[in-house]
């Protein structure tokens, strides 16, 4: 995807941010609160600016000083977050109703604007992102509704990150209105006036009366989708979670897989590889007496080529992988991040401890593949340079063939005749480490091997995958599951 894509609805009826304002003052059942801390206080501005605030605003507070913002709505670990973005809007709503709903509710649909955002500072030397929302009635005397976003500032001057972030600000706002009813055009309509290379969007959640139905898992494949960003992230209950308050100051472990469906392999190599990178970070940096274990960061990662492969993603399918991922109990992303550089340099942004990748042989052949990174001016040498740049090891789960029983391990793969010496380089130095305990019980299955035993109505598909797992492909007729079988039966 073009990273700078403008992104929008439609070029012929796209409002101007001014327009969006003021159609919104304009509108008289919609009336509410604006409550920003830093610099989001430029969203406010534009409802002044483009004049009839008074048709709209019941008030505008910015809590600026974090003794004041915490005699307001309480105290709070952190300031830009979504536990105090939360307190605003709960408070300010819960006083909207309480002042103004005796007076005006039958006539009047309320609303907070509420967002805690740090911008670029003075030294240039802090994380540039914010959490904005919106919790609001669609109409009045209605159930409330609320939309969160959490944006990261890409601009490098302090005023261009105000500025966007107004316009964001304003487009969110706008799209609870007037698309509420539209989930997946709001979404596209968050960037209107704007291009990705000013803003990106990394989390979204839908909640509340007017999305009841909406599944916010879909929302989080449809920003990486549309190139708002480029990964999104929710845990086992289906919950959308922002990178920086997961990954923030703890080791990673991803793998990567299509995971149709989930094996016992996927599990195992998992497992394997976080026991082995426990055990060495607690050998490399012993804890404190006292101190917690490692807090690892386990991630099971669908790529967006691997959604497309079909040429369209394939909303079924996607949601049957994630919910055998969430009965795993594991939290999944989605990123648009095929090379395995990008998905550490994209780690790295989150997190300054150790990252590790787990994967097996056959996609280590295939991270040695020069084709892959024709791209590149320094191609393979320069990809790996940017991969093995941080504290990144690899740990290599073991092949076995079929036909003759041999085991193909991290130390006696082939590596073709020009990267074998950079490959040999680069196990030495320790960034690429063999798994060393697995269940060899388990190295005989493969998914395509499963997949067809499901389509040929064969139970003994069953024994491959985990028990939990095996329940949901079951219950939900996935792959064909129970069709296939009663054809069997009836043959």
């Amino acid at each position: 995807m073009n990273s700078s894509t403008t992104i929008s609805t439609d070029k012929a009826v796209e409002l101007s941010t001014r327009e969006k304002a003021l159609r919104i003052n304009l509108d008289s059942a919609r009336y509410g609160t604006f409550a920003e801390i830093g610099a989001g206080q430029e969203v406010a501005r534009w409802f002044f600016r483009v004049g009839a605030a008074a048709g709209s605003i019941s008030k505008s507070i910015s809590a600026y000083d974090m003794a004041v913002s915490d005699a307001i709505y309480g105290r709070c670990k952190r300031y830009v977050s979504r536990e105090r973005l939360q307190s605003m809007l709960d408070l300010e709503h819960k006083l909207n109703l309480e002042r103004l709903r005796p007076m005006r509710g039958d006539t009047t649909a309320f609303f907070v604007f509420a967002d805690t955002v740090s911008a670029r500072n003075f030294h240039g030397t802090n994380e540039c992102h914010g959490w904005m929302g919106v919790k609001y009635q669609a109409h009045p005397r209605d159930e409330d509704s609320q939309i969160l976003i959490h944006v990261r500032m890409l601009d490098h001057e302090n005023s261009l990150q105000q500025e966007a972030l107004g316009i964001v600000g304003v487009n969110l706002l706008y799209a609870a209105c007037f698309l509420h009813h539209k989930p997946e055009q709001m979404l596209e309509s968050l960037l209107d006036n704007l291009t990705t290379d000013r803003i990106e969007i990394d989390m979204v959640e839908f909640s509340g009366i007017e999305f009841r139905h909406v599944d916010n898992r879909v929302m989080s494949l449809r920003l990486v989708q549309l190139g708002l960003s480029s990964a999104a992230m929710f845990g086992p209950s289906g919950t959308v979670l922002q990178p920086s308050e997961v990954l923030r100051k703890r080791p990673v472990l991803v793998e990567r897989g299509s995971f149709r469906p989930v094996t016992r392999v996927n599990i195992d190599m998992l497992e394997c590889a976080h026991q082995q990178f426990a055990a060495e970070l607690t050998k490399e940096r012993p804890p404190e007496p006292g101190a917690s274990p490692v807090q690892i960061v386990d991630l099971m990662e669908i790529t967006m080529r691997n959604l497309l492969v079909t040429g369209k993603i394939d909303l079924s399918d996607f949601l049957a992988r994630v919910d055998m991922l969430a009965a795993a109990g594991k939290t999944v992303l989605i990123s648009d991040y095929f090379e395995y550089y990008r998905l550490a340099a994209w780690l790295t942004r989150y997190t300054t401890e150790p990252i590790a990748l787990t994967m097996g042989v056959s996609s280590l052949q295939d991270l040695f593949r020069d084709r892959f990174y024709d791209g590149l001016e320094g191609g393979i040498l320069e990809a790996f340079g940017k991969l093995f740049t941080r504290d990144l090891r690899i740990y290599v789960y073991p092949l076995r063939d079929m036909a003759t029983g041999e085991l193909t391990t991290a130390g006696n793969v082939t590596m073709p005749d020009n990267v074998e010496a950079l490959y040999r380089h680069i196990v030495k130095g320790g960034s690429i480490r063999q798994v060393e305990h697995y269940d060899a019980s388990v190295l005989h299955i493969f998914s395509r091997d499963i997949l067809k035993r499901i389509q040929d109505g064969d139970d003994s598909w069953d024994a491959m995958v985990p028990g939990e797992i095996a329940e949901v492909i079951r219950r939900r007729h996935l792959f064909g599951c129970q069709e296939r079988r009663e054809l069997a039966l009836q043959r």
